[in-house]
């Protein structure tokens, strides 16, 4: 096929001279069923742009979102995210820059590229135009390499040959094909899927898929009192409004439930050994597969092995059903390294079986070695969809479709991480198993950080509310400690929420575990991590490794910077890293969180001056995923006038309670919090850790403020004295 497009006139008259696409893009094969353009409608441009009322453009704004109007809502916001990554990705315009040839290519120089911003990717388009002649032709070129400051593109030969170094104007642009992805999913959603699946209302008991008798030991399938214990067919499940009205259907599910005593842990039918009770009920549950097509949901907060039992549940499915076809996504490459590896190491997948598929644009130095062997990119897709395990990204999965597969030739979904993807990227793997009897299993954390929306509106309208968390508020999911005592109160049919926690210091985790996961996450990590440093000389109290120190500092802005930054805190920072560092602590085992870009780059720069090693600094969301033995938390708003605006915008930490649950789970042997508690106490939750740290002793720094007193003068309050805006339900 060609490297060379044909030049094309663009509305305003002008001619777009289109360059050499990398080599890998141009040999495309040409796929059975086409990607649709899905451009965004005018109307809706045009809407966002003079600000007028969105849902006089799309009434189904406006409605509760429903199976009848599911696709033009999912749809109408995807276009609406489109449109604010259009006008974002202006902001990297560069005017009057000269390029310079390195070998083959011409170099663009690109301040911010290591920080992705803007983010360029091989294969992206830059397009260059005269700063002189704006009605002239415009130069398309398409990025072939990168470096942390450049990148090396590729034009038109003719271009290449009388390009002497003058002055162009510089725009960027981004990959529609994600996107696209999601709109085709969106639109596929609901003839593949169906209402059972979007929006499920009860159960349909199906029949095993699997048979368990070698997983489960003998001493398991013996009564006992423990098993009694954990056996939920009991009088108060006999109404369960969730299910269907027959008498003896209703049998089968209380029988389907209580089958599964808990496991014994003398098992040999798995592949971990070292697996808890909840992981390996989860995995038996997905062997089953009796609730299916409703999709199975792994609720694994943090560092409660998550992904290690999505791996076993992958392997099970892969050597106990025989049929079985097995698609395995994430939102991230590191992710999905992270399963194919994981897969690699039980020594329980060979690689006739398993395929880790990649996009053209992924270079291979940034694939781990171990997995190198499995690696296919997006040119073999024929070959691949033959693979028994398919390991890829949720938009990677979207090239399936092309093949226009026969339904049910993948059998089986895993989505890990859901809870970081869109609704619509959720969908693309998910729409490709097949119809009813098909599996999907959904792994991740409802409340913990979602996906990144740009998109005010598309915020507002629901696209930061996550395919994960939309199921778990519908009725066979929602919990219920009067029906599901002795299953933390899911019902086991549709949900294993994992308890033991294998990171954390019993004091670090006990307050997210009280605020965010029913008080019932268990302390189960290495207390030689975990109790490391418990006994410091600087902690204001021994064996209480939470310390908040209260300054009353400023925060700042440097002039034409929207970012703040915190001197004071900055300074106190650094101490806390000195004292762990001298302590022992590696540098690779400290990490830095704090919401602000500036307040990141004061807080290396004071690093660097001191000649300190080099430690993780970044947001919450670089950090989500990662633990560290040690995290030191810098809040960093001050000014008690400008708080209410905070809250509003949801800048910095405060009044997002996703971001708060996900910077306190990080640390596993010391959590450190630098920050105003006048400022912070405005937060309920903040204010929680405030009073925890001072119960026990972890305070210092400032004199505290007193309370506000509960239904203070403030209309803004609610009945129990916390400001509304705050409110965490």
């Amino acid at each position: 096929s060609k490297q060379f497009q044909q030049p094309s006139k663009q509305e305003n008259g002008s001619w777009l001279i289109p360059g050499q696409r990398p080599k890998t893009s141009a040999q495309k094969v040409v796929l059975p069923v086409k990607l649709p353009h899905f451009n965004v409608p005018e109307n809706l441009q045009s809407s966002v742009l003079d600000a007028t009322e969105l849902t006089d453009v799309v009434p189904q704004l406006s409605q509760e979102l429903s199976f009848p109007n599911y696709s033009r809502r999912m749809s109408t916001l995807l276009y609406l995210e489109e449109i604010q990554m259009q006008m974002d990705i202006r902001e990297f315009d560069m005017n009057r820059v000269c390029l310079h040839p390195v070998g083959e290519f011409l170099a663009l120089t690109v301040p911010g590229l290591a920080e992705g911003r803007p983010s360029v990717l091989i294969g992206d388009q830059i397009i260059l135009s005269s700063p002189e002649d704006p009605e002239g032709p415009r130069y398309v070129g398409y990025v072939h390499e990168l470096t942390a400051t450049e990148v090396y593109l590729k034009f038109s030969p003719e271009f290449h040959s009388r390009y002497g170094g003058q002055d162009y104007n510089v725009q960027f642009t981004f990959s529609r094909t994600p996107l696209r992805r999601c709109h085709q999913s969106v639109s596929l959603a609901v003839q593949l899927l169906g209402s059972p699946v979007l929006f499920p209302e009860h159960i349909n008991l199906k029949k095993p898929q699997a048979i368990l008798e070698t997983l489960a030991s003998t001493e398991q399938s013996c009564t006992s009192d423990r098993s009694r214990k954990y056996n939920p067919a009991t009088p108060s499940n006999k109404n369960q409004a969730v299910h269907p009205e027959s008498p003896m259907i209703k049998y089968s599910i209380q029988d389907a439930r209580s089958k599964l005593q808990p496991a014994s842990g003398k098992h040999t039918g798995f592949f971990n050994p070292r697996l808890n009770d909840k992981q390996k009920s989860a995995v038996e549950r997905i062997l089953l597969g009796q609730a299916r097509p409703i999709p199975y949901v792994i609720f694994g907060p943090p560092g409660t092995g998550k992904t290690i039992t999505v791996v076993e549940a992958i392997l099970q499915v892969l050597h106990r059903i025989p049929s079985s076809r097995i698609l395995a996504c994430t939102p991230s490459n590191s992710a999905a390294d992270l399963i194919a590896e994981r897969l690699h190491s039980s020594g329980q997948v060979t690689q006739t079986e398993m395929v880790r598929l990649n996009a053209f644009q992924r270079s291979t130095d940034s694939l781990p070695e171990s997995i190198l062997k499995y690696c296919r990119f997006s040119e073999d897709l024929q070959m691949i969809s033959r693979f028994r395990v398919i390991v890829c990204t949720c938009t990677m999965a979207g090239s399936l479709y092309g093949l226009g597969l026969s339904a049910g030739h993948i059998t089986h979904v895993f989505v890990d991480e859901c809870g970081q993807a869109t609704e619509p990227e959720c969908l693309i793997p998910v729409g490709l198993v097949s119809g009813a009897d098909g599996q999907i299993v959904l792994a991740g954390d409802p409340k913990q950080l979602g996906p990144i929306v740009m998109s005010p509106f598309a915020r507002m309208y629901g696209l930061e509310l996550t395919f994960l968390e939309r199921l778990m508020m519908r009725r066979p999911y929602l919990r219920s400690m009067a029906l599901f005592a002795d299953d933390g109160g899911f019902d086991p049919l549709v949900v294993t929420m994992l308890i033991e926690n294998y990171r954390s210091h019993p004091s670090i985790l006990e307050l997210s575990s009280r605020l965010f996961y029913y008080g019932q996450l268990q302390p189960m990590a290495d207390p030689e991590l975990t109790h490391k440093l418990a006994t410091w000389q600087e902690l204001p109290m021994p064996d209480f490794p939470v310390v908040f120190h209260g300054i009353r500092g400023e925060d700042v802005r440097e002039v034409n910077s929207p970012s703040w930054f915190n001197p004071g805190e900055t300074v106190q920072v650094v101490r806390y890293l000195q004292g762990v560092l001298k302590e022992g602590v590696s540098p690779d085992d400290v990490g830095i969180i704090t919401p602000y870009r500036k307040q990141v780059e004061k807080i290396r720069l004071m690093i660097d001056r001191l000649l300190l090693p080099e430690v993780k600094v970044g947001s919450v969301e670089e950090f989500q995923g990662q633990e560290r033995q040690v995290i030191i938390i810098s809040t960093v708003r001050s000014n008690e006038k400008l708080i209410s605006f905070d809250v509003r915008h949801s800048l910095g930490f405060l009044s997002n309670p996703k971001r708060f649950n996900v910077a306190l789970t990080r640390a596993q042997a010391l959590l450190i919090i630098v920050g105003n508690p006048v400022v912070l106490r405005q937060d309920q939750n903040w204010n929680l850790l405030i009073n925890y740290c001072v119960d026990n002793g972890g305070y210092t720094g400032c004199q505290l403020p007193r309370v506000p007193v509960k239904g203070s003068d403030d209309e803004k309050t609610s009945e129990d004295g916390l400001p509304r805006e705050n409110m965490h339900v």
